[in-house]
């Protein structure tokens, strides 16, 4: 059980489309935390959408944009939803872990699949050609090595999850 009150950060990690931007903030609001949304706060920065920021710069160049964007957050008691591909960067995750509780938001493949019908212009970061299948498959093990709690979103609504999330706290 975790101190509601511990100036903790709670991250949320998963793959696009599980829901990380609207249960974080959610969640900020009834726990009273700042809420920062990494993808947000780069487009912020860069004045551009993810995907022309993939499509200008590269993948690799973006995963160093995302990596410096995480390490030069400086909050203490916030709720930071990531962006999918931040689990590429050990130093971005391990940044994350020193001042965070790291959550996984769950959901099944064939879940995704339904709520992503075309995300080539959502800003996720894929090799070309790769599919979501691969994608997911490349992830999963990177999300479940960083986690301190999965919860599992299959079939639950956005209270359901954030009610799992504060049964932690």
């Amino acid at each position: 059980m975790l101190d509601i009150k511990s100036d903790k950060n709670i991250v949320l990690i998963g793959m696009p489309g599980v829901g990380k931007s609207t249960i974080g903030i959610i969640l900020a609001k009834i726990m009273t935390r700042n809420f920062i949304d990494t993808d947000v706060y780069i487009q912020t920065r860069h004045g551009k959408k993810l995907q022309d920021i993939i499509n200008e710069e590269g993948i690799k160049a973006f995963c160093k944009i995302e990596e410096d964007y995480i390490v030069s957050l400086s909050c203490k008691g916030t709720v930071i939803a990531t962006g999918g591909s931040v689990v590429y960067s050990k130093k971005a995750m391990d940044y994350l872990k020193s001042s965070g509780i790291l959550i996984h938001l769950y959901l099944p493949l064939d879940f995704l699949e339904e709520r992503l019908k075309d995300f080539t212009e959502r800003g996720v970061v894929m090799q070309q050609g790769q599919n979501l299948r691969q994608l997911y498959n490349e992830r999963l093990p990177l999300y479940r090595q960083y986690a301190d709690k999965t919860i599992d979103c299959r079939g639950r609504n956005h209270e359901q999850v954030i009610s799992d999330i504060l049964s932690e706290f």
